[in-house]
């Protein structure tokens, strides 16, 4: 794919895969979600090659370094080689998900918990977030 000198960023953010429409990502600019340096941008801001911006999509949070620029949607393997990911290890949802609370599960046909089985539960619960003892002293 030919570069393209000037190029928007709307376009580049849809041309690379980070939103599935490019109304998408005009709009997640419009909304701030999209920075230059900590500042909001238009979706017409002209994309450069060596820029870094932050991008925040739901609950996730990019942080994307421009490697090249895309006119058009390539595929996934080829639009890769367009940006790099410099996401920081504590932004990314693998490492949030780490610590995340235990799901409990019933057996099936047990029926609905009694009280008490209630009551061991939330225990459980708000136990598991508390620091031990020997932590919170020192």
């Amino acid at each position: 794919m030919p570069e393209k000198e000037k190029l928007r960023i709307d376009k580049y953010l849809w041309a690379i895969r980070m939103f599935k429409t490019r109304t998408l990502a005009s709009d997640a600019c419009k909304a701030g979600r999209v920075k230059l340096n900590g500042t909001n941008i238009k979706p017409s801001h002209e994309v450069k090659t060596g820029e870094t911006y932050q991008i925040s999509k739901g609950p996730d949070r990019k942080v994307i370094l421009v490697a090249g620029l895309l006119e058009n949607r390539v595929d996934a393997k080829k639009a890769v080689d367009y940006y790099q990911d410099i996401t920081p290890i504590e932004q990314t949802t693998t490492f949030k998900s780490m610590f995340h609370a235990p799901v409990l599960k019933r057996d099936r046909g047990t029926g609905r918990p009694t009280k008490r089985d209630r009551r061991e539960t939330d225990d459980l619960k708000d136990n598991f977030f508390e620091k031990p003892e020997e932590e919170k002293e020192g």
